[in-house]
């Protein structure tokens, strides 16, 4: 059952705030040194495959990425159902002394973004997290909040804010709908 959706942002529209989170992190930190990547499985490590890319093309240095299953520190896991899906974490360097930027295409209740930086604190102090995701939808449960967003994008509790990765869905595009979810229903 598919309802309609509106999009909110299409392909040229996401590199364009790829480009704009890339000039903001390079500002703020007066260059990318001593700085990595973390991606939040699943959609947040595509998001910042795009992020080292545009990094790479515009201070000639790839910062190094890592990416992130926050599966074993959510605070709903025994809500979950008795076998959670447990996606990959490879993190091949030392967060001790880092900048982290931690990267996620949603950001909503914050409760993802909380397990993420208790996962990234046990594998060492970093100098400093920070947080970029595609799209900040509001309704915080937790005091946490985005240091770079991409689109900040006021909804209801019932609607469902879609980002997709042609590397996943076959397109990229964001959309705001009920039922309709990536990969779904694009002709």
């Amino acid at each position: 059952m598919e309802t309609k959706r509106s999009i909110i942002m299409d392909e040229a529209a996401m590199q364009r705030a790829i480009t704009r989170i890339a000039f903001e992190i390079i500002e703020k930190n007066k260059g990318i040194e001593n700085l990595a990547l973390i991606g939040i499985q699943r959609r947040g490590v595509l998001m910042a495959n795009r992020l080292q890319k545009r990094l790479q093309e515009l201070e000639g240095i790839e910062p190094p990425m890592g990416i992130l299953d926050i599966t074993f520190h959510r605070d709903d896991l025994s809500l979950l159902s008795e076998m959670p899906v447990i996606n990959s974490t490879n993190i091949d360097f030392m967060v001790i002394g880092k900048k982290i930027i931690l990267v996620d295409d949603v950001l909503f209740t914050g409760r993802t973004v909380r397990a993420a930086i208790e996962a990234v604190m046990e594998l060492g102090r970093a100098a400093k997290i920070e947080l970029a995701v595609m799209v900040d939808r509001g309704h915080r449960e937790l005091p946490i909040r985005a240091d770079y967003v991409g689109k900040n994008m006021p909804t209801s509790r019932n609607e469902i804010v879609h980002v997709c990765f042609n590397e996943l869905d076959g397109y990229n595009e964001v959309s705001l709908g009920k039922l309709h979810g990536c990969g779904e229903g694009k002709e």
